[in-house]
């Protein structure tokens, strides 16, 4: 699930950039893809931080 995760946020930011670096070639999807981005790495991150390192409990 992890790594599933991980590919998808890749593939999310590849987009990201290339909308950046090329605006004019961006779909009318784009804004949508920023912002699930944006959402996806915030749960990624929160989701990161709130587990507890498998040395402690």
């Amino acid at each position: 699930m992890k790594r599933t995760t991980l590919i998808l946020l890749i593939v999310l930011n590849i987009v990201v950039l290339l909308g950046q670096l090329w605006p004019e070639g961006a779909p009318p999807f784009a804004r949508w893809v920023n912002i699930l981005f944006l959402a996806g790495t915030l749960g990624y991150f929160q989701q990161e931080v709130r587990r507890v390192p498998s040395g402690r409990k």
